[in-house]
């Protein structure tokens, strides 16, 4: 993880209508390199708040007008992170009790010490920047989940998860791989009742059989050997919140049991414990494979899909929602620059247009791979189609291609290939013959003869 960069905000606001107070508090923390405002009322010091937007604010109790305990809701209103300091000449520990309840900070009695000050100073600031870094922590996090796209598709699957998440419903995920399933689950528990509770993933497929229950149920200390220590289970911890069982068709039917029974009844027992134990877990499942087919096969559990399947949430494969592909990459490379410190780079349009007429079998997250591949293997702040090729081995697909490799005869193929090979190295050196002749390595007179032979021109190939 990076560390935080996020600086501490040293500006500082004084709101008191004792000129003496402004002066001399102002005097001790200018010299310790701190910027100091000041304000004479309530009133001035909501101003100075806005305008300023100050790290810190010593509010006096006793000013002309509203009072510093009437004020201080109105500030904290404004900055809810905001960290107060009350300062007052008639001091009362109701008074501080009361300021605290309210927002306060702190609380500081007349006449002020100077050391008192600056150490309550120092630690409001710190925890202001904590508070900020904290923001900006979770921004980046949620960023990385948000849902890009506004086709058909996704409009009717933000519909279905707007009705879905304000409930305590089941709700199975179902989807080809790379689809954005987890994206959807954390979506899911993001607009619920229950988002400020946490968010507990398990890939079922990656978690061998023998210890799967380990991990969703937890164990007793000496329950087996090994078991040196008490161990809460995937369940347990995610209490008050939300438990996502990806890939849950590769759950044993042994298993599957078991959280048929937490389902049903909400209650569970951790491995070798005799004591059963509550849970208030809300259940989202998903899976890449057919559970009807599963079921038929005997390896899935039919009640189970009956308790898991009460929101049923089908997502769509990248390929039947191509009008979000240049958003998606769009996002992909604003999110990956910024990540890793990068200069921020764009894909023009003849690019994103032969990248979305590719089949994408992996769906979201192969688009996420190629952006990130490309950007990474790119020295230009424009990624243009000769780029392409970089991903060629490890994505072959006819859309590609100039055409279809399986509608066209051999000879055919070879001149359409060779043609759009020639036009796109023409583009690549805006048509200068030498150079284009000279990087393909064929003679000047070989490349014009090839342009006269397939009828290559840059007044109409040049935007092709």
């Amino acid at each position: 993880m990076k560390k935080m960069s996020t600086p501490i905000n040293s500006k500082v606001l004084i709101v008191d209508d004792e000129q003496a107070i402004c002066q001399t508090l102002g005097m001790i923390l200018e010299y310790e390199g701190y910027q100091v405002v000041t304000a004479n009322d309530g009133a001035e010091g909501l101003k100075m708040l806005e305008q300023e937007a100050p790290g810190a604010v010593f509010l006096d109790i006793k000013l002309p007008g509203a009072d510093g305990l009437e004020i201080l809701p109105q500030m904290i209103a404004l900055r809810p992170a905001l960290p107060v300091i009350m300062i007052s000449g008639h001091g009362t520990i109701e008074t501080a009790v009361q300021a605290t309840k309210l927002g306060a900070y702190d609380f500081i009695e007349k006449p002020l010490e100077k050391g008192r000050v600056l150490l309550t100073l120092q630690n409001a600031l710190v925890m202001d920047q904590l508070q900020r870094e904290n923001i900006e922590y979770k921004n980046r996090e949620q960023s990385k989940f948000v849902m890009i796209g506004s086709s058909a598709a996704m409009q009717k699957l933000r519909g279905l998860i707007d009705r879905a998440a304000p409930t305590n419903a089941t709700v199975l995920i179902t989807g080809e791989s790379g689809t954005g399933k987890e994206l959807v689950a954390r979506s899911i528990h993001q607009r619920s009742l229950i988002s400020q509770g946490p968010f507990v993933q398990v890939n079922c497929a990656a978690i061998p059989e023998d210890l799967i229950e380990n991990e969703l149920f937890g164990h007793e200390k000496g329950s087996y050997s090994g078991a040196t220590s008490l161990q809460y289970g995937k369940f347990e911890i995610a209490d008050g919140g939300t438990i996502f069982l990806d890939e849950i068709a590769d759950m044993s039917l042994k298993t599957q049991a078991k959280v048929l029974r937490v389902i049903q009844e909400r209650e569970f027992q951790r491995v070798g414990g005799p004591a059963i134990l509550r849970t208030n877990v809300r259940i989202i499942s998903a899976t890449n494979k057919d559970l009807s087919a599963q079921i038929k096969d005997g390896l899935f559990r039919e009640d189970l899909f009956f308790r898991l399947n009460v929101v049923p949430l089908a997502l769509p494969p990248l390929r039947e929602r191509k009008d979000d592909i240049p958003r998606l990459i769009e996002h992909f490379s604003r999110q990956f620059c910024a990540e890793n410190g990068l200069k921020q780079k764009q894909f023009n349009h003849r690019t994103i247009d032969m990248l979305g007429r590719y089949s994408w079998p992996g769906n979201v997250r192969e688009l996420k791979n190629i952006v990130e591949r490309l950007i990474i293997l790119s020295d230009k702040d424009i990624i243009d189609e000769h780029h392409l090729p970089a991903i060629s081995a490890a994505t072959p697909s006819k859309e590609l291609l100039p055409c279809d490799p399986f509608s066209t005869t051999l000879k055919e193929f070879k001149e359409k290939i060779e043609r759009y090979y020639l036009v796109t190295r023409l583009k690549e050196f805006n048509w200068n013959i030498q150079k284009t002749a000279e990087a393909i390595d064929t003679p000047r007179s070989n490349l014009y003869k090839k342009i006269e032979q397939f009828q290559i021109s840059e007044a109409t190939d040049k935007t092709d």
